[in-house]
């Protein structure tokens, strides 16, 4: 595991969509504050293809430049 970042000021943030209902919502809400509270330079968003299997190894590579990741749910 990477060790946390001292600030996001500047960073390329990536968010994996588990591809559910409240997800976008969700997202785009996390995105605006991270641009506007925390100084992210980038939000990387990709979406899973299906919510029960993982992010395939296409996404992952997309991700794989960003400083930090969240992924989640939007139930």
């Amino acid at each position: 595991m990477a060790p946390p970042l001292a600030t996001l000021a500047g960073a390329v943030v990536g968010v994996v969509d588990n591809g559910k209902a409240g997800a976008n919502a969700l997202f785009h809400h996390l995105e605006q504050i991270l641009r506007e509270r925390y100084g992210v330079r980038e939000v990387l968003r990709r979406r899973k293809p299906d919510m029960s299997r993982p992010a395939p190894p296409e996404v992952l590579a997309e991700l794989s430049g960003a400083d930090a990741i969240v992924s989640g749910v939007g139930d």
